[in-house]
């Protein structure tokens, strides 16, 4: 008799059901995603699922943590990597861009939990994840006004909403659309639309 595949960990296990959740709410609402769901595109049991996470919120909670941690990931490298805080805020858009082009799942997931009516965990999740966001883009739009990069009469706090609408229309739009891959084509000629409102006139 041919041998078993050996047990994956628990850790590499818990990565490929976050993975597969994602993968599949690329294509559907999260809300209609349920834990017999995951296990049939996994070639799992519920039980097997379970043995992993003891919920369905657990997983989206293991989801959401993901999401944040790569993303933030993703955007802290753009804004090191740039030479001034305009070009911190380009480079940020366009990464997140890239990453939703990659993980079209993330956004509806992220979306799907804002709509939720109560504050469970996973909610706060996502919503410490939008405050981290915000604080990143203040401290940036901060810096550009020191510089004298942008005007100095600007709202930080609405400027850092409207940074984060911009990427939300865009993804929204995809949604309608069925596809992603526009968005990297029109992602630029947005953020020059959101920028020509901030910059200081010479």
């Amino acid at each position: 008799m041919p041998s078993k595949p050996p047990r994956q960990s628990t850790e590499t296990r818990q990565a490929e059901i976050v993975s597969t959740l994602l993968r599949l709410a690329a294509g559907r609402s999260a809300a209609e995603i349920t834990t017999t769901d995951i296990a049939k595109a996994m070639h799992l049991t519920q039980g097997a699922l379970f043995k992993h996470f003891p919920s369905k919120e657990a997983i989206r909670l293991a989801v959401m943590d993901w999401i944040e941690e790569a993303l933030m990931q993703r955007l802290l490298e753009a804004r090191q990597q740039a030479a001034t805080p305009v070009a911190a805020l380009r480079a940020m858009f366009m990464a997140h861009v890239a990453f939703v082009i990659e993980h079209p799942g993330a956004p509806r997931l992220v979306f799907g939990e804002l709509q939720q009516p109560d504050d469970s965990p996973v909610k706060q999740r996502v919503c410490q994840l939008m405050q981290r966001y915000r604080a990143m883009l203040s401290a940036i739009l901060e810096e550009a006004t020191a510089a004298r990069l942008i005007r100095p009469d600007i709202d930080r706090p609405a400027a850092a909403a409207l940074f984060l609408g911009a990427i939300q229309g865009l993804v929204i739009q995809s949604m309608v659309a069925g596809t992603v891959q526009q968005l990297k084509a029109q992602a630029p000629a947005v953020f020059n639309l959101y920028l020509n409102g901030l910059e200081a006139t010479p």
